[in-house]
């Protein structure tokens, strides 16, 4: 078993809300045993983005100074993809060397939802059919693919509107972590970076 302290960086007021729920279920997911959130650091995308405005920078700092305060652990970027990828090349790792390249001394992750947090939504649509309404509906085995993100989960959503701050949290409580997995390769990502850190179970 295994303790983290994670330092999230994020973009969205629906991250901002969500993401303590996503690593803790998820590190639970991998075995781990306890996982402590720190309080989201939120920054604008597009500052977040531009280099000259060192708004990244600056966030990751903060962040180092949380995660030495807790006794260690890791910082977590993790941003939309949306069409960035494509328009400035390969985002994550653009983002991960800025970052590291600020502060080399700490443990330093960067993960892009593709194309977005709700893409993971739509990659376990099933788990979520009390939110969702699905008959009928074919659900994309690929959602990353088919770019189907919150416009998609608006367009299914029960209530007939999709609201990041309210809705976001609950399905984020509710979807299937391992089919998300299994059908995102970006969910995969944040699986696996988080994997790395576990601690070897002793004998």
């Amino acid at each position: 078993m295994s303790r983290i302290n994670i330092a999230p960086i994020v973009e969205g007021q629906g991250d901002n809300a969500s993401v303590r729920d996503l690593l803790w279920r998820t590190w639970a997911m991998l075995g781990g045993e306890h996982a402590e959130i720190l309080q989201p650091i939120r920054r604008s995308r597009g500052k977040f983005l531009k280099e000259s405005e060192g708004d990244l920078e600056k966030a990751v700092a903060l962040a180092a100074l949380k995660v030495r305060q807790a006794g260690g652990g890791l910082i977590l970027i993790l941003v939309d993809a949306e069409d960035d990828c494509e328009r400035l090349g390969s985002l994550g790792p653009l983002l991960l060397e800025r970052a590291r390249k600020s502060r080399g001394d700490m443990d330093i992750s960067c993960v892009i939802a593709n194309v977005m947090f709700e893409t993971w939504f739509v990659a376990t649509a099933e788990s979520l059919d009390a939110y969702l309404e699905l008959q009928g509906v074919e659900i994309p085995q690929d959602p990353e693919a088919k770019k189907a993100g919150k416009g998609w989960i608006k367009k299914h959503m029960k209530s007939g509107h999709y609201s990041e701050t309210v809705d976001q949290p609950r399905l984020t409580a509710n979807m299937n972590l391992q089919m998300c997995r299994d059908r995102s390769k970006s969910f995969d990502k944040l699986c696996r970076e988080l994997e790395s850190r576990l601690q070897p179970t002793g004998d």
